[in-house]
């Protein structure tokens, strides 16, 4: 069965619910709007409980399933946040403010679990309580930390906690996930270089920090290619150097920026070792003064590998499944609900579109019913109904 045949019904009122949001777009924690719409659509279906100003516009909704209130409860969540970014797709309902757009798609996954909800407030098929979280801040801000931060997973009494995200270039509504490792951690590396400038014709004057810019930069390339084992995961790419402004003039400053990629703590703490000895070993042989600054992002995203399974399991209910997709070095904020609570993180396909954060991009429609129906039969197999 692809697809439930309810929310197959109510299909074209989950395109109408996305459309809204995407024209709507909000950034980072700043979702009040969007927050207030999901707001208003889960009045309408009937849930027991919605709480709202959770990490700011965060929203946490409880439907409680059959039974005597005691069972298990499962958390299923969404990010609402968008892009600060123009859109180009030209769509009739494309973004109406400047500067921001849905980018990523969280307008589809907001839907994908309104779908759920509206699917599981109408039958009550299961035992247990479910709580649908909405959550803000995901592209900026880390919002499921501030939600862990905010007590959201002791409050609630959540036992479990699984999410989708979908993705470009696989077929509609096919699912795919890994076993343990999925994402990255995300870390982000600040270099200032101070230097004394002057004459470009008189550069034995000078301490020039584009030369030690230079060296660092050359190092650095090597973190990956000699202090790492083989079969270990890392990126170190140096995104950013800034310096100088005209031909005949040695800066006074420098500054690098960069993003480290990584799964295991061990790798992450050397390559924080190696870039200090790397900044202040270029910092002497140029005379130069080096501030390393270097701040740990989200963690990596490790799914259980037991709810994993069991997500595949009902997943292929619905639609074909990858279980071993593999690690990528993306990043994902969901990592912090999962260092908390056993759960899974998995891909669902959005067909043939441009790709994520490109002002092209846009969440196809006939993904969000496959995604319902993968939450809701998430949570009918998972809290069977009392018979």
């Amino acid at each position: 069965m692809p697809v439930l045949n309810r929310i197959a019904a109510f299909a074209d009122e989950m395109k109408e619910w996305r459309q809204h949001i995407h024209a709507n777009p909000e950034l980072s924690f700043d979702c009040h709007n969007t927050a207030a719409f999901v707001v208003e659509q889960l009045r309408a279906f009937g849930v027991d409980e919605i709480h709202e100003g959770i990490a700011q516009s965060g929203v946490v909704a409880i439907l409680n399933g059959q039974g005597d209130g005691t069972g298990r409860t499962i958390g299923l969540r969404a990010d609402m946040d968008a892009l600060p970014m123009d859109e180009i797709t030209g769509a009739e309902y494309a973004s109406t403010i400047s500067g921001k757009m849905h980018a990523c798609g969280h307008d589809g996954h907001t839907t994908m679990l309104l779908g759920a909800a509206k699917y599981l407030a109408e039958t009550r098929n299961f035992s247990g309580r479910v709580a649908l979280i909405f959550q803000p801040a995901e592209e900026n801000g880390g919002g499921a930390g501030v939600m862990v931060d905010e007590g959201v997973l002791d409050r609630f009494g959540i036992d479990e906690i699984y999410a989708l995200h979908n993705v470009p270039g696989l077929p509609v509504g096919q699912f795919s996930t890994s076993p343990g490792p999925l994402m990255a951690a995300v870390d982000t590396f600040y270099i200032d270089i101070q230097g004394v400038g002057g004459h470009g014709a008189m550069p034995h004057d000078t301490a020039d920090p584009i030369m030690a810019a230079v060296g660092m930069v050359q190092a650095i390339q090597t973190i990956v290619s000699r202090n790492l084992y083989v079969r270990d995961d890392l990126v170190v790419s140096v995104t950013q150097i800034h310096t100088g402004s005209a031909d005949n003039i040695i800066p006074d400053t420098a500054f690098i920026n960069g993003t480290v990629r990584s799964f295991d703590p061990a790798v992450q703490n050397m390559v924080i070792k190696r870039l200090q000895e790397i900044v202040d070993g270029q910092a002497a042989a140029y005379g130069v003064q080096v501030k390393l600054n270097y701040e740990k992002g989200y963690p990596a995203t490790i799914n259980n590998p037991s709810r994993a399974e069991f997500a595949c399991d009902v997943a292929e209910g619905i639609a074909p499944v990858e279980r071993d997709a593999g690690k990528e070095m993306g990043a994902e904020d969901f990592a912090y609900f999962l260092e908390k609570r056993p759960g899974a993180y998995l891909f669902v396909g959005n067909g043939d579109t441009a790709g994520l954060h490109n002002p092209a991009y846009d969440f196809c429609d006939e993904t969000a019913p496959y995604g319902a129906s993968f939450f809701a039969n998430l949570i009918e197999k998972s809290m069977p109904a009392i018979k």
